[in-house]
């Protein structure tokens, strides 16, 4: 327990420090995206596995049958097939011929899709439209995660991408940075970096996630090398003073500047009064400074032996009272 206890309290003591970030971790282009596609298809070759039947395989199989060239009386039923709902992402500027992985996920009643082979199987975006062929053979992982999810798999490079979407970057005038992060800080921040890297007033920072870029006349259809000068350039990155808790687990992670103002704490067996409040009980009391920041709290109650439900009730009641200065947030 104080291991964790610890281990929290360096965690604090790196947050106290504002670092420099490159933009490319802080912001992303808009409209460079990954978009899902999806599509319906059959597992073959299971080992007694598969669905067993059932209509929507059935008719599946009677239609795959059909296409080459057999037209079958009686339904198909076979425990060696399954059915699957494919699912991949299209990376940003993907290309046709490009490989993507895939995963494969059962539907109906098979027990498992070890060993399977998936058939050929059209991927559509939400326009409709088959944006990738997908076929391969369906691996479960290792040992231990093949018997606890025998029913998902995955192909590495198991589709291929047969239509890209249209999307000419190296022709765009302007372009709009969206922060991972929304702050006002840190927008205002970007655009002063990026106008006096620069040289001019290119970036306008329009919100606390949005920026606005002007592709300068010199680096017209130069879009791609614009913007890998200006993803590396560093900016120092703000963030609000926050503690994100974890009740089920125990986590507790805190990020900003988060200051405790000076009043007085008794939890339990622990007693601690930060400088400043109203005296009483000195020989019982671990005096830290007034107006600390969470990393000494932590470290003071550390010194007390808190477990994290301790901190997590004081955390709390410090809110309330208004003497931590930031935000909790419970997950």
């Amino acid at each position: 327990m104080n291991s964790l206890i610890a281990s929290l309290v360096l965690l604090f003591s790196v947050n106290t420090f504002s670092k420099m970030s490159r933009l490319k971790d802080l912001a992303h282009v808009k409209g460079v995206r990954e978009n899902p596609v999806i599509g319906y298809g059959l597992v073959i070759g299971l080992n007694g596995s598969g669905d067993g039947g059932g209509e929507i395989v059935n008719s599946s199989l009677k239609k795959m049958f059909q296409k080459l060239g057999l037209n079958p009386k009686r339904e198909v039923s076979s425990k060696n097939v399954a059915s699957v709902i494919v699912t991949a992402k299209l990376p940003a500027f993907g290309r046709i011929g490009q490989k993507i992985d895939i995963t494969v996920s059962s539907i109906g009643d098979a027990g498992s899709l070890a060993g399977g082979t998936l058939l050929i199987t059209p991927l559509k975006g939400g326009d409709g439209n088959i944006y990738a062929v997908a076929t391969g053979q369906v691996s479960i992982g290792g040992l231990n995660k093949g018997k606890a999810f025998p029913t998902t798999g995955t192909i590495t490079s198991g589709a291929t991408i047969e239509k890209e979407i249209n999307f000419a970057f190296n022709e765009k005038k302007s372009i709009r940075l969206s922060l991972n992060n929304p702050d006002f800080t840190t927008s205002a921040r970007i655009e002063k970096t990026v106008n006096k890297e620069l040289g001019g007033k290119y970036a306008h920072s329009i919100d606390a996630t949005t920026i606005d870029l002007i592709v300068p006349v010199y680096y017209e259809r130069k879009v791609v090398q614009l913007m890998a000068i200006v993803e590396n350039f560093k900016v120092y990155s703000d963030q609000k003073a926050k503690i994100v808790i974890n009740e089920r687990t125990g986590t507790i992670v805190a990020g900003g500047e988060v200051v405790i103002t000076p009043v007085a704490i008794s939890h339990g067996d622990l007693s601690i009064e930060v400088e400043g409040a109203k005296k009483g009980g000195r020989d019982k009391l671990y005096f830290v400074d007034k107006k600390t920041t969470l990393n000494e709290l932590v470290k003071s109650l550390n010194a007390f032996g808190a477990s994290p439900e301790d901190l997590i009730s004081i955390f709390q009641a410090l809110r309330k009272n208004g003497a931590l200065i930031g935000e909790i947030e419970f997950i």
